[in-house]
C-alpha cells in the first residue's frame, strides 16, 4: 500500500495532530448555524488556515447536516506546481495528513482514468496544496469516506464536467472544488474583482478566467456539468487576506459556495 505524505503540514496548517484538530474545531465552531440540507457540491478556498480557514469552515460546516450521507468525496483543484495537459489522478492508495490517512477510491479512479484528458501523475499531486488543505476539514466533519483527488491543468470545462458527471451521479458522492479568488491586488481592487467573480459563480458562469479564480477551470467544469448546471448556488462567505492575516496592499480573495 502506497501513501502520499502530507506536503504542506507545518506551512499551510499545523503539523502537530493535536494542535491541528483544535484549530479545525475552533474554525468550525466559530459560527453555530448548520444548514438543514446537505449540499451536493462545495467551492472552498485553499490558502493557509490563518488566511482562508474561517471562510472554508463556512462550507465544511454544511456537511454536519448529515455527515453519514457522504461516503466518497470527489476533490478537484488547480495544479500549482506541475504543468498538466488535462487532469491528473494519483496511483497511490492513501493521502495522509497529521490527522491520519484517507483511503482513495480505486474503482472511481479507474473509472475516470479512461476519460479524455485524464492521466496518472503522482508528481502532479506530490507537492500540491490545493487538495491537501481540504483534508483535515473533511476528516473532522465526515465519518468514513474515500477520496477521488483530481488536479486540473489545461483542461476545458467539458472535460472536467465529464469527470464530475461520471462520479457525481452516485448519491453518496460529494463534489468539492478547491479555489481561491483574485491574487495580489490591493484590498479595494480585490473586493471589486471578487464581488464580480462571485456574481458570475452565482449565475453559473462557465467562462471564469484564471485571474478571477485560480480554480477557474474546475469551477467552469462544475457549472458545465449535467448534474449541477441547474442547481441553486449559495454564497456562504467571502473575504480576503486583508480581512484575516495579510497586508492590505497585496491580498488574495476567498469565497465559499454550496450547491443544492
Amino acid at each position: 500500500m502506497s501513501t502520499r505524505a502530507a506536503a504542506v503540514a507545518g506551512y499551510f496548517y499545523e503539523a502537530d495532530a493535536g494542535r491541528l484538530q483544535h484549530l479545525v474545531n475552533d474554525l468550525l465552531s466559530a459560527e453555530s448555524t448548520v444548514p438543514e440540507a446537505l449540499p451536493e457540491a462545495l467551492i472552498v478556498p485553499h490558502a493557509g488556515y490563518i488566511y482562508s480557514g474561517s471562510t472554508a469552515a463556512y462550507a465544511f460546516r454544511c456537511l454536519l447536516a448529515d455527515p453519514d450521507q457522504v461516503k466518497r468525496v470527489l476533490l478537484i483543484g488547480p495544479a500549482h506546481r506541475v504543468y498538466i495537459d488535462g487532469m491528473a489522478i494519483p496511483s497511490v492508495d492513501y493521502f495522509a495528513t497529521p490527522l491520519g490517512e484517507v483511503p482513495l477510491d480505486r474503482p472511481g479512479l479507474e473509472q475516470i482514468s479512461r476519460l479524455p484528458g485524464v492521466q496518472v501523475s503522482d508528481e502532479a499531486h506530490r507537492e500540491e496544496h490545493s487538495l491537501e488543505v481540504q483534508l483535515p476539514f473533511l476528516q473532522t466533519v465526515l465519518n468514513d469516506f474515500s477520496l477521488v483527488p483530481v488536479v486540473v491543468g489545461g483542461a476545458g470545462a467539458e472535460q472536467v464536467a465529464t469527470v464530475i458527471d461520471t462520479l457525481a451521479a452516485d448519491p453518496y458522492t460529494l463534489v468539492v472544488v478547491s479555489s481561491d479568488m483574485s491574487h495580489f491586488l490591493s484590498y479595494q481592487d480585490a473586493r471589486r474583482v471578487d464581488a464580480s467573480t462571485c456574481e458570475h459563480i452565482l449565475h453559473k458562469s462557465t467562462t471564469l478566467r484564471g485571474e478571477e479564480a485560480c480554480g477557474a477551470r474546475a469551477i467552469n467544469g462544475l457549472m458545465a456539468s449535467n448534474r449541477f448546471r441547474d442547481m441553486d448556488v449559495t454564497l456562504l462567505h467571502a473575504c480576503n487576506s486583508g480581512d484575516t492575516a495579510g497586508q492590505p496592499d497585496r491580498v488574495v480573495g476567498y469565497a465559499a459556495f454550496a450547491l443544492h
